[in-house]
């Protein structure tokens, strides 16, 4: 049975690592491990300059590091494609709105083509 999906796999990573939270905050530039802590449990988003640092430091993306949160990011933004194609396809015509359409509707082949694959 496959294991359960974490929301996020900061604390794995850096258990794998073998460093404390107070080494990774640390290297983050925090004065201590409060951030991380709450990073690990989802109490905190961290910023961008530390999103980019994690995935760095434990040489994993962010999107695999945040697998739950950048799924459900993935899914609202198909949705809101979904949407738009939708309510440019009503708004009347032009070359524009048509080349619009055809980004947006080569985006969610492709999302639908990796994910078969």
């Amino acid at each position: 049975m496959p294991s359960p999906k974490l929301p996020n796999y900061i604390r794995t990573q850096r258990k794998r690592t073998h460093l404390t939270q107070n080494e990774v905050a640390f290297l983050l530039g925090s004065k201590n491990s409060a951030h991380v802590c709450r990073h690990e449990r989802l109490e905190q988003t961290p910023n961008l300059p530390t999103l980019m640092a994690y995935e760095i430091l434990f040489r994993t993306p962010v999107r695999n590091l945040f697998s739950e949160t950048h799924q459900d990011v993935e899914q609202k933004l198909i949705h809101r494609i979904h949407l738009l194609i939708q309510k440019l396809a009503q708004s009347g015509q032009s070359r524009l709105k048509a080349r619009k359409i055809e980004i947006l509707t080569d985006f969610l082949r492709e999302r639908t083509l990796t994910r078969q694959a």
